[in-house]
């Protein structure tokens, strides 16, 4: 049985320690719908602590005087995420932030990229000009978890590669610290979703720290 200890895409003993020892953030604060939030089904042989939580536990393994602030909540849509929470996270004054956002969106067929885009940059702006360094995401693809209804996919699917590549060149052309799990070799892989069909389970929370954490160290070596 595959643990988190002996999966290939989690973290290394030690890994995190070495790409973030010496970081330089101080108020980490995170904006964002049911991922950020946090909805991480149990899987045997993985911490349950959700993604966001890990990554300010990682970061305060370096900078244990770190403030976190999660703003998460399950069920929104982009500007839902923007009317509600950039204010809070402004007034944090974060020198780090995370934006994840658009998954709600992308779930209906009357997604409007433009307009996600558009929320997503504006929150992205505004922190960015406040000083924070912006992690933006490009999600697993939830269109292959088993508990989607078949006829429901093709659209999901081509819904969920549209955000992803929009996101991606947000992040191009904002300059965020962007984590791309779309294409990751998990992201088809049924085992890594929840049982709702719309969420990932705890390996999957436990992959996406991998990867973000690396994002940061690969930022932080530049």
């Amino acid at each position: 049985m595959i643990t988190e200890a002996t999966d290939e895409y989690c973290l290394a003993e030690g890994e995190s320690a070495k790409l973030l020892t010496g970081h330089p953030w101080r108020r980490f604060v995170v904006l964002g719908d049911s991922v950020a939030e946090g909805l991480c089904e149990p899987v045997k042989g993985y911490s349950e602590l959700q993604w966001a939580d890990r990554l300010s536990a990682e970061l305060r393994a370096s900078a244990p005087a770190l403030a976190y602030l999660n703003l998460g909540v399950s069920g929104l849509r982009a500007h839902e995420i923007r009317a509600r929470q950039l204010a809070p996270a402004l007034a944090l004054e974060p020198d780090l932030a995370l934006v994840v956002g658009g998954g709600n969106d992308a779930f209906s067929a009357r997604y409007d990229a433009d307009r996600v885009d558009a929320e997503l940059g504006a929150m992205v702006t505004a922190l960015q000009t406040a000083g924070a360094d912006v992690i933006t995401l490009g999600m697993f693809d939830v269109s292959y978890s088993p508990a989607v209804v078949e006829w429901l996919r093709p659209g999901l699917r081509t819904r969920m590669g549209t955000l992803a590549g929009r996101t991606r060149a947000l992040a191009e052309r904002l300059g965020t610290i962007h984590v791309h799990l779309t294409d990751h070799p998990l992201s088809t892989d049924p085992s890594l979703y929840s049982t709702d069909g719309r969420h990932g389970n705890a390996r999957s929370d436990a992959v996406a720290t991998a990867e973000t954490i690396r994002r940061l160290g690969a930022h932080l070596s530049h």
